[in-house]
């Protein structure tokens, strides 16, 4: 007597039919089997995960204590519960072949599927402890590691398709070369966003609700779908551009999130000073400055400075460009500096700097490098205006010029002084 049948025997002696036992002692077989199963794997993996995290703590590398880390022990230990399921599907299906050869071919390929999670896992510890090594942490790991798992899955679903089909893996893998070429031909878009859906889901590089700008395809918006094909981009006119999805890996785009998730936006816009406009500033004009709340302190602070250095060295002062001396550009860029380090939209955690860029024929560039507190679009826009309002409303109390090209205005003014003169003369 077979113990897969003792249920069923049972059955047909208490007069049930013979087919409505069957059904009966194969569910209660497969529901028993199940829960040994999931027993099974709890114990190993208690186990296993405990012993290696003991075994961890006691070794001086840091490799194992990675392996925990990314989940290997964890994936090993559904080895065991699986084999007993490989093993036992036979007794459990033993009167229905049918059923028995489908289910086991699912469960070969759940095997396929956990080998590549182990090698994943494997990978991904090995990855993290090869950074740890100062010869290696400036490698492309990730992209060695990317292209060998790209291999792992491709052969992991041809071998599952081997399974489901019945045909051997090397015959598949033959019939599978000729029509290679056909197949690359006909859906050679399918597997460039296929190759490049995997890519962009490894490296997290988009995800719906991402704002990315993408210039070359004219896209500045919210994703709102990714499939295998395309990308669909949401504009802020509320327009719709479709972006293919192997452009994301093959062009270069902007995604926002890193903005979005730190603690502010970036500030960084220039005023172009005049070149004629910038000058030594004399004692009176220095005093003058002083009424300026902001930078009285300062002023007299570098004022004091200043003179010490230049009585200790007896510089003629006669000349104002002799020794050290304040310019007027030099303080409007400490004004700058000073009026957005006490601006409420501001954040004084991150950067704030003003700086000098190199003149150009637009005059010298005074830029400012910040970040807003606020990074909604409206309220950073609002944040930034208001400061630059500020600014340039600033900029003559310095004595100082934006740089602005001539308007017809400017023509038209010279030419009324021009005529105006002439009229003059001929009086």
């Amino acid at each position: 007597m077979n113990i897969e049948h003792l249920l069923y025997d049972y059955l047909v002696a208490t007069g049930l039919s013979d087919t409505a036992a069957k059904y009966v002692n194969l569910i209660s077989l497969l529901l028993a089997l199940l829960i040994a199963a999931f027993i099974i794997d709890f114990i190993t993996s208690k186990v296993i995960i405990r012993l290696f995290t003991q075994f961890s703590d006691k070794t001086k590398t840091d490799f194992d204590n990675l392996l925990v880390k990314n989940k290997v022990p964890q994936n090993v230990a559904h080895i065991i519960p699986l084999l007993v399921i490989l093993e036992f599907i036979p007794k459990v299906f033993i009167d229905f072949p049918y059923f028995e050869n489908i289910v086991e071919k699912g469960f070969k390929v759940f095997a396929i599927v956990l080998t590549l999670w182990i090698g994943r896992s494997l990978l991904n510890a090995l990855r993290d402890y090869f950074k740890t090594l100062p010869r290696l942490n400036d490698k492309p790991i990730d992209s060695y590691i990317q292209v060998f798992m790209i291999f792992a899955w491709a052969l992991g679903i041809l071998s599952a398709f081997a399974i489901i089909t019945g045909i051997e893996f090397i015959k598949f893998i033959t019939t599978i070369g000729a029509a290679s070429a056909i197949i690359i031909l006909v859906f050679k878009d399918t597997i460039l966003g296929f190759v490049a859906s995997i890519q962009v889901s490894i490296n997290d590089m988009v995800r719906i609700g991402d704002w990315i700008t993408f210039e070359k395809y004219g896209a500045d918006g919210d994703v709102i779908e990714i499939n295998l094909s395309t990308v669909k981009v949401q504009n802020f006119d509320k327009t719709i551009t479709t972006i293919p999805t192997y452009a994301l890996i093959s062009d270069s785009f902007k995604n926002w999130r890193g903005m979005e998730e730190s603690d502010g936006r970036r500030i960084k816009r220039a005023l172009n000073i005049k070149l004629d406009s910038i000058k030594h500033l004399s004692i009176e004009e220095v005093d003058r400055l002083k009424e300026i709340q902001l930078i009285s302190s300062y002023l007299e602070s570098r004022q004091s400075d200043i003179k010490t250095y230049n009585t200790e060295n007896n510089i003629n002062k006669e000349l104002l460009l002799n020794g050290r001396n304040l310019t007027n550009i030099g303080v409007f860029r400490k004004y700058m500096e000073t009026y957005i380090e006490n601006h409420s939209g501001t954040n004084k955690e991150m950067m704030i700097m003003v700086r000098q860029l190199a003149p150009t024929a637009h005059g010298i560039p005074i830029e400012m490098y910040a970040f807003s507190s606020d990074k909604r679009w409206q309220n950073y826009e609002y944040i930034m205006a208001d400061i630059f309002d500020h600014l340039i409303a600033a900029v003559p109390y310095f004595n100082l010029e934006i740089f602005e090209l001539p308007s017809n205005s400017s023509f038209t003014d010279l030419t009324k002084i021009t005529n105006q003169a002439i009229a003059s003369g001929k009086e």
